[in-house]
């Protein structure tokens, strides 16, 4: 058994050995979590007399096997709690997030298999993001950032790299979500921004905005 804070740290370990495959350092998961580094260095060393994860000085963490199968399942969990509250329960995207911090340290095994039968198994939770199996495996899809588009290319909304409620709310008042068609009319090369079609609407977006949305070009 893990404790909800060995959990978070073996879920936000995972995310970032995305980011760094060759170990993740101390820092950053201390600016992942809002934490000290010394209470990072306190847990890690916690985790790895678990065997959950390796540290090397000045090479980072890396999850094990284990670590990663434990990651995952959390993430799983999570991800699937939040296909059930939108699709169920009618939350939207932009309220499921904090529901589901909450619901993803359940242990019940069997409640989980039976919430997947209940959703008739989803590959994708509301924000794109792809849910591990039960083995833990992810199968992400071929995806770009909107900022990687050049004019005239055109793709369809796959997922969001920023779920922060801010920018989720910031997508609906502009008609952005997951399955909309999105057409690059202009872009602007000194700094990114675009001049994009979505539906029958043209909406200026900054690059910190395309950089945020996945495509799936078409």
């Amino acid at each position: 058994m893990f404790s909800l804070a060995e959990e978070n740290y073996l879920k936000t370990i995972f995310h970032l050995e995305q980011e760094y495959r060759s170990g993740v350092s101390t820092s950053a998961i201390a600016d992942k979590m809002d934490t000290k580094p010394s209470s990072v260095t306190d847990m890690v060393q916690k985790l790895a007399e678990k065997e959950v994860l390796s540290y090397k000085k000045y090479k980072g963490t890396l999850l094990t096997k284990s670590g990663k199968a434990i990651a995952a399942n959390v993430i799983r969990k999570h991800r699937l709690w939040e296909v059930f509250l939108v699709a169920k329960l009618n939350f939207h995207w932009d309220e499921v997030h904090d529901i589901a911090e909450q619901l993803e340290h359940i242990q019940s095994e069997e409640l989980i298999i039976r919430l997947d039968e209940f959703l008739e198994h989803p590959n994708f939770d509301p924000h794109g993001d792809p849910i591990p199996d039960e083995q833990g495996n992810v199968y992400p899809t071929e995806k770009k950032t909107l900022s990687e588009l050049e004019k005239n290319q055109q793709g369809i909304c796959v997922g969001v790299k920023e779920s922060s409620t801010e920018f989720l709310q910031y997508l609906d008042k502009r008609k952005i979500g997951i399955g909309v068609k999105i057409t690059v009319l202009r872009k602007e090369y000194f700094d990114g921004s675009m001049m994009i079609q979505v539906g029958g609407n043209q909406l200026f977006i900054s690059n910190k905005i395309a950089d945020n949305l996945y495509i799936n070009i078409i």
